[in-house]
């Protein structure tokens, strides 16, 4: 009998690490574990993925990819960015320019934080674990270096890497401590550094 083709299932095994990691943590993921929840022959998470790392990978980049369609999606970012292009070359880029940045800042974090806390835990374990798993690392960066890249189209580059910090920070906080995001916070801080780097 022949195998039947299955486009999906690279996919599917990716979202089914992701469920593990979820549900125990990536201590608890193995190629068996996640072809159980895949429903795959255990053969087929290893022809896709050689290795725990290459799995994690695929995983971390599918996280990655949230935040950063979030901010490529906003078009608050996008219409402020011409504008404040505009006010550039008419020599009178503004505090609204900045304080515009800071409040769409300010949104998409809520608006991220008012989603699943599970699914926002599970970015930033996968995140975490870049500091042990070496294969992890430069898709960890990844990360870091689009969203300075989108925000540079509103600030200068320095001032994209210190609001990317700084948000990586703010959420680090609230998952660490278990609180609540507090918006009137973040945006005087993100408003702070948009004005210094004016």
């Amino acid at each position: 009998m022949a195998r039947r083709y299955d486009p999906h299932r690279r996919t599917r095994i990716i979202d089914a690490a992701l469920s593990v990691i979820s549900a125990d943590g990536i201590a608890g993921l193995s190629h068996r574990t996640v072809a159980a929840e895949a429903d795959v022959p255990l053969g087929s998470t290893t022809y896709h993925f050689g290795s725990l790392d290459e799995l994690l990978v695929a995983a971390l980049r599918r996280c990655n990819e949230n935040f950063v369609r979030t901010l490529r999606e906003s078009e608050a970012l996008a219409a402020g960015g011409e504008a404040e292009e505009a006010a550039r070359a008419a020599g009178s880029a503004g505090s609204a320019g900045s304080a515009g940045l800071a409040d769409e800042l300010t949104r998409l974090l809520g608006q991220w934080f008012a989603g699943e806390r599970g699914a926002i835990e599970l970015e930033y374990e996968l995140y975490l674990a870049a500091l042990r798993r070496p294969a992890l690392r430069p898709v960890a960066a990844e990360w870091t270096e689009e969203a300075v890249e989108l925000l540079s189209r509103r600030t200068d580059p320095g001032t994209a890497r210190a609001l990317v910090a700084l948000m990586d920070g703010v959420c680090l906080q609230v998952l660490l401590a278990g609180g609540t995001f507090d918006a009137a916070y973040t945006r005087e801080m993100l408003a702070r550094i948009v004005a210094g780097g004016g």
